[in-house]
């Protein structure tokens, strides 16, 4: 258990550009792991993280990678995460499985869209985290007002453990509010900390952000808050356990800084991670026991032990599929995996043998004959599903799977060449495998084969993969965007299904109210059942059910999913030889098809998206006026170090091909990301030209 204590599992998450890769690469280095620093846009091969051809070229993190070092007296486990939203289930299943994380925040840019979205993530399982604010060197740097911004936007108590010495080009070093000393990092990589006592200009400085951190933290503690006021001595250790207990407890967020890519704070951070992020013992986990299941029908929880010898629980959070078989990364939360030994997949039942089991080092890895709680690991050749739970024996647990957002955009695809249809088939389904946000589907009446994810660099980068690893060449049709499909009225039904045609005939007659559901609560479809006295037999209930839920997949309009739909049935009327679940079926779905055509007043909702740009900042104007063009609302335009920061809400449909437009706008200086934010109606001149555009493109490839 003493080995489990010194344990870290952790992922490094932020907003694009925020430097995590660069970081996770100065990680790599001064813990021993690399013996060379490589830069993410030096051409030079690409660092250590980014294996990928693709994210050597790009300069961007395309999928999560895990490696482990060894710093003092701690193992840690890490995966550096893409920060494109678009790979955003990289992020989201690293999550689920670690025990602590580090938001890496830049200086300038502060908490951006995607910081927003990492930390949602992070709340959501609970992680841990502390906060690197990264390129303290850059023109405009200000961590003053970062961490007000971490307070504001994140709504997270930050608290600054340390404060820069200089900042821009003048940055030096940081102030260690805890040891009340200067560190400055020399050698030709910042291998060598120096500290030495704080420079004078800033003694006072440093006193006040002090005695700030020490009123925040004493609030956990009573002996803390008794030194404090009676101005005593104050044990360094008994400090930092109870910034430890307090960042476990998610009541604080520790705030570090620093410049990664010159070299500083970074031993720092890693210091961090050891004293103030949980190990495996300081988090409680759950499962689901599903042999034995709680009055109301639901799964009881039970807590995992993190004991070596109880019966095996782990999740495998990751797969990829390779030459020689499946790559599947496993987190083990109690009992040991052997080499060779055989457990039980809890989502199908069946036995499933883990022979190669290796620990991953970016792309290299390092075979091991067993492993243990809090371990991140591979299994090779194994097959299975991300998210899949797996079991010793005398245990049947289940542990909760990994949240999955819906695709936006979606591409029609086709090779090029009618022999290599294979190639196109197998390519598919492997990436459909290994990314749960790609879904691959047919369409019905074109037979053509269509692919959908998060945004349009996401669907860029498989086609790319396709080309480069299947040597597939694709033709791809236009961007189509997900719209759906939404009534905007409530109506009252009454509709009768009767059909005599010889022998037993057809009949169903139901009666009910169609109600829409409000926006903001985000359900797809309802079903109430308030029929009494046996007006239909309970067991035609469900197949009217059934027959409205296959009745909301194609809209009257174009064809989407049709949502916001609650159906309360609360009368009807059967007949003894003439009824049945199929005529009560039929009746579901024919009633709901013509309330949606003809009464429901049905409009289109489009993909709205979270823009964010920076560019400098004489071209404020004109990006802003592009903006409005794409019928975008702008939230808010911040002006820092001669770079201008907007966050617009803009329709999807207006945004393919905007990186170009933005670079010829910015003379190639602007940069964009995008995430997915709501749903929202198209206006009603714009819904008209998008159904005439869906019924002319359909026209064109039934030809």
């Amino acid at each position: 258990m003493k080995k489990l204590a010194q344990h870290r599992n952790i992922g490094i998450s932020a907003h694009i550009d925020s430097g995590k890769t660069t970081l996770t690469e100065r990680i790599l280095f001064y813990a021993g792991r690399i013996h060379k620093i490589v830069e993410v846009r030096s051409g030079g091969g690409g660092p250590t993280m980014d294996h990928m051809e693709l994210e050597q070229e790009r300069g961007i993190t395309i999928t999560s990678a895990a490696t482990s070092v060894e710093w003092k007296n701690t193992s840690i486990n890490i995966i550096d995460t893409p920060g494109h939203v678009d790979f955003t289930v990289e992020v989201e299943r690293s999550l689920r499985v670690l025990d602590g994380a580090v938001l890496v925040l830049c200086s300038v840019g502060g908490v951006q869209s995607q910081s927003l979205t990492v930390d949602r993530q992070m709340k959501r399982y609970g992680i841990p985290r502390i906060a690197f604010i990264n390129k303290m060197d850059r023109t405009g740097a200000d961590s003053d007002s970062v961490i007000e911004q971490i307070k504001d936007k994140l709504g997270a108590n930050a608290v600054p453990l340390q404060i820069p010495i200089g900042s821009e080009a003048d940055f030096k070093g940081v102030v260690d509010l805890i040891k009340m000393q200067a560190a400055f990092f020399d050698g030709e990589q910042g291998e060598d900390i120096r500290y030495e006592e704080i420079p004078e200009d800033l003694v006072e400085k440093a006193k006040a952000a002090r005695a700030h951190m020490l009123e925040e933290v004493s609030m956990f503690d009573d002996t803390l808050m008794e030194a404090v006021l009676g101005e005593e001595e104050i044990d360094e250790k008994h400090l930092r356990k109870i910034i430890r207990l307090a960042t476990i407890d998610q009541t604080i967020v520790p705030v570090m800084m620093g410049s990664a890519y010159k070299n500083k704070g970074v031993q720092e951070l890693l210091d961090g991670v050891e004293y103030y992020l949980p190990s495996p013992l300081d988090r409680d986990m759950t499962a689901l026991d599903v042999s034995s299941l709680g009055e109301d029908g639901e799964a009881k929880r039970v807590p995992l032990s993190k004991n070596a010898d109880d019966p095996l629980v782990c999740m495998a959070f990751k797969t990829v599929v390779e030459q020689f078989g499946q790559l599947t990364y496993t987190r083990i939360y109690q009992g040991t995996i052997r080499k060779g030994e055989t457990y039980t997949n809890a989502r199908t039942g069946q036995g499933t043998r883990f022979g190669r089991m290796v620990r991953m080092h970016s792309n290299d890895r390092e075979d091991l004959d067993e492993a243990g709680p809090g371990d991140i690991i591979a299994i090779v050749g194994m097959d299975c599903a991300s998210g899949d739970t797996f079991l010793g024996d005398g245990i049947n647990v289940t542990l909760e799977n990994i949240y999955v957002a819906d695709p936006v955009i979606r591409l029609s695809v086709e090779p090029a060449n009618r022999d290599d249809a294979d190639k196109l088939a197998k390519a598919l389904e492997r990436f459909r495998r290994e990314d749960p946000t790609f879904h691959v589907t047919s369409d019905e009446e074109t037979g053509q084969t269509i692919i959908a994810g998060m945004g349009q660099l996401h669907l860029e980068v498989y086609i790319e993969r396709i080309l480069r690893e299947y040597k597939c060449e694709c033709k791809i049709g236009e961007p189509r965007v997900s719209y759906r499909e939404r009534p905007t009225v409530d109506v009252e039904y009454s509709y009768r299904h009767k059909k005599q045609s010889g022998g037993s005939g057809q009949f169903a007659d139901v009666r009910g109210v169609m109600e829409v559901i409000p926006e903001e609560d985000n359900i797809t479809y309802e079903f109430e059942n308030k029929v009494t006295q046996g007006r239909i037999p309970k067991e035609y209930i469900p197949a009217v059910d059934k027959g409205f839920q296959r009745a909301i997949v194609k809209g009257p309009l174009i064809g989407s999913e049709v949502v916001g739909v609650r159906m309360i049935l609360q009368d009807g009327s059967y007949h003894d030889v003439d009824s049945s679940e199929m005529a009560f079926n039929i009746a579901g779905f024919d009633c709901l098809r013509k309330l949606l055509r003809d009464e429901a007043k049905v409009a289109l909702q489009e993909p709205i998206m979270l823009l964010e740009v920076e560019a400098p900042e004489e071209f404020q104007g004109s990006v802003t006026g592009h903006i409005s063009s794409k019928r975008g609302l702008v939230n808010s335009s911040v002006v820092k170090a001669k770079a201008v920061y907007l966050t617009a809400e803009v329709p999807l449909a207006a945004m393919f091909d905007y990186a170009n437009e933005l670079r010829s706008m910015t003379q190639g200086k602007g940069t964009f990301s995008m995430e997915f934010c709501k749903y929202s109606q198209v206006p009603k001149n714009l819904q008209e030209e998008v159904i005439e555009k869906r019924r002319r493109d359909d026209e064109e490839k039934n030809k």
